[in-house]
């Protein structure tokens, strides 16, 4: 990959985050609360993509990149589906076992789309 090619292929997502880093810098430097500068980071990183780019930036370090990205993303699988296990807990106890079935349901629904939307991105190329 040429020099021209990666900044303009990840030009938009370097400035994105250039831009989020200067942010939290200039916040703390003002003494806004750090959950202000949390939430609103994590806002900007969402809508703008930041966090897909940022991800596609580091799987591209060879050899310890796409390990680094597995780290991060087989913990996000368990993590949804323990709040499925403990919002299950809650509900069997207050009564709700047609909810937590239906609440099951949609937590497998969500990881099968998600996994086959993994699997459909890497198979079809968008180049």
């Amino acid at each position: 990959m040429s020099e021209q090619s990666f900044f303009k292929t990840y030009g938009r997502q370097i400035l994105i985050w250039t831009g989020i880093v200067l942010g939290i810098s200039i916040a703390l430097k003002f003494g806004i609360d750090k959950k202000v500068v949390v939430f609103g980071t994590v806002i900007i990183g969402v809508f703008t993509q930041a966090f897909a780019g940022l991800a596609a930036l580091i799987a591209m370090v060879p050899l310890i990149g796409p390990f680094i990205i597995k780290i991060f993303a087989i913990p996000f699988f368990w993590i949804v589906n323990a709040l499925g296990y403990f919002v299950g807990a809650v509900a069997i106890k207050k009564g709700y076992r047609s909810e937590f079935t239906k609440s099951r349901v949609l937590t497998l629904a969500l990881l099968i789309g998600i996994i086959i939307g993994y699997i459909i991105g890497h198979l079809v190329p968008m180049r």
